[in-house]
């Protein structure tokens, strides 16, 4: 299937599901303790990363996301794409260029390891295929700063438009403050005139809007923009939120995370917006945001929400791994 604006306007919902959360025992969401099973073997963790996905492709999301970091994401998502041979109709995107390092424990010194080498694409795009073969549709660099040498390396490069040419849609991801200033250097990198990256994935939130001017700009350019973390990896949503945001909630008569995720869908240009729902019923509250209607005036309000992106990316380098 191709990855691209006909595609996923054709998604029966714009929702999709990001597996970061259910793919590893220890990650950065707030509330994990109270989420996922005492005990997070990987046949625990393999039983709820399908449980989720089950009630996810239950629920009209086609679109599903791993990465190579995210632990067993892409080993569960396989095994599950396999064990259900009528499920024909989604779209998988991975990402490559962090190796994870944890060994499968929460409480790991260091949970990936960062590297846009030609060499780790090489050994991660194997990996990938080995296990999603032909049902890998985008694959996407992870994490995409400015500074990366992925964006300037033309060995790697012309590697992503020779897989390109397979079929598989070529994309990135981008963290940091600086996320608006790693979009637009990606939209400027061609191969023989083409270019290379035909989708972005950002965080953008009610707290972290700053790359939202470049994911229109990258929209206009024909890129598919998949927003990540649209609940700020859990401060806008359950007891974390902010008050403004219940009160937004209470009366829209939801939940504050599908109003957070509501602010993300009313942009234009965000084809994709992803749940890092960690059980069913996150899902389904997440899934209520595609009903919920904000008038001007309660986006602006929702806006005032907005931190400085420095500051924003300092606090979420300091959430625990739990």
């Amino acid at each position: 299937m191709s990855f691209d604006h006909n595609a996923t306007a054709a998604l029966s919902s714009r929702i999709g599901l990001g597996l970061a959360a259910v793919g590893r025992p220890g990650y950065i969401n707030l509330g994990r303790e109270r989420d996922l099973p005492a005990e997070r073997t990987v046949a625990a963790m393999r039983e709820r990363a399908h449980e989720v996905l089950d009630a996810a492709y239950a629920q009209g999301v086609r679109y599903l996301d791993a990465a190579r970091s995210y632990g067993r994401s892409e080993e569960f998502l396989a095994e599950w794409l396999d064990s259900r041979p009528q499920v024909r109709d989604v779209l998988v995107g991975s990402k490559w260029g962090y190796t994870y390092t944890a060994g499968w424990r929460a409480d790991a010194q260091v949970h990936e390891v960062k590297d846009h080498s030609t060499g780790t694409f090489d050994r991660q795009l194997a990996e990938s295929r080995a296990l999603l073969g032909k049902r890998l549709d985008l694959y996407q660099i992870h994490s995409v700063t400015p500074e990366s040498p992925a964006l300037t390396d033309t060995a790697l490069h012309a590697r992503l438009a020779r897989l390109a040419a397979e079929g598989v849609t070529i994309g990135l991801s981008t963290s940091g403050p600086a996320q608006a200033d790693a979009i637009r250097a990606a939209l400027a990198v061609t191969v023989d005139g083409e270019p290379l990256f035909r989708s972005v994935q950002a965080t953008y939130n009610l707290l972290e809007p700053s790359a939202g001017p470049a994911l229109a700009e990258a929209h206009d350019a024909g890129c598919v923009v998949i927003v990540k973390e649209g609940m700020a990896n859990g401060r806008l949503a359950g007891p974390a939120a902010p008050a403004v945001l219940h009160q937004a909630a209470a009366a829209a008569d939801t939940t504050a995370d599908a109003v957070a995720l509501a602010a993300v869908l009313h942009q234009p240009w965000a084809d994709l917006v992803l749940s890092g729902a960690a059980t069913a019923d996150q899902l389904t509250s997440n899934l209520r945001a595609t009903s919920v209607r904000l008038d001007a005036g309660r986006l602006a309000a929702l806006a005032a929400l907005a931190e400085p992106a420095r500051a924003y990316w300092q606090h979420r380098s300091e959430l625990p791994w739990s």
